[in-house]
């Protein structure tokens, strides 16, 4: 009894960590990405390589990148490898790449 108590509390305790994870996701909303889009379209931006940094949704981009901002909105963005990426600036982490 013991044991089955243990390993149904270790899965609910996986289950719990699984959804605070995902409550932390950032959701843009269409309005908003259309805004971003439409703004990063008439600001281009030279594109800039960050060594050592993969581009991935969740990815922490470093001190040293300057973000810009995208008005109207919360996020900042930047070119990097000639992709736009939309970023959290209390996070730094990337929530969004526009192709």
């Amino acid at each position: 009894m013991r044991m089955r108590l243990s390993t149904a509390v270790a899965g609910f305790l996986l289950l719990a960590g699984i959804g605070a994870a995902a409550a932390q996701d950032v959701v843009i909303e269409p309005e908003q990405e259309t805004v971003i889009r439409e703004y990063v379209k008439k600001q281009p931006l030279a594109s800039v390589k960050i060594p050592g940094v993969e581009l991935n949704i969740g990815s922490t981009l470093p001190e040293t990148v300057e973000l810009h901002e995208v008005p109207d909105t919360k996020y900042r963005y930047v070119v990097v490898d000639n992709r736009t990426v939309v970023v959290d600036p209390g996070t730094r982490k990337i929530i969004k790449i526009i192709e």
